[in-house]
């Protein structure tokens, strides 16, 4: 089969984590809680895609299931979070904009994962 077959097959089965979140941040307490959430978004390779919506590539379904345990591990106990998961074929259909012109959907960034 050619290459072109396997890269199509790859963009289905490679997924986009989406973390949506939206915190109370009315006490030094709250504050304190959702920075910390956010910290350990990032600490788990997440990137910001918004201020309340943080995203991570990921190789496969098992490893996209490994870091959305790790947040439901790390749910405030205030607050409203949800969690997607969506193909890189899916990602890539995305139409993105800043202000009136049209950006390209972020590329996966080649990151070596050891366990």
């Amino acid at each position: 089969m050619d290459n072109g077959y396997f890269s199509r097959l790859n963009q289905y089965r490679t997924l986009w984590v989406l973390v949506f979140f939206d915190l109370p941040t009315e006490t030094k307490k709250d504050r304190k809680m959702a920075s910390s959430f956010r910290k350990k978004l990032l600490d788990d390779g997440f990137a910001m895609f918004q201020f309340s919506i943080y995203m991570r590539f990921c190789a496969s379904r098992e490893n996209a299931d490994v870091h959305l345990r790790r947040v439901r591990k790390n749910l405030p106990p205030k607050g409203k979070v949800g969690m997607m998961s969506i193909t890189d074929k899916q990602f890539g259909m995305m139409e993105i904009f800043y202000g009136t012109k049209p950006m390209e959907p972020e590329q996966p960034s080649q990151q070596l994962e050891l366990f």
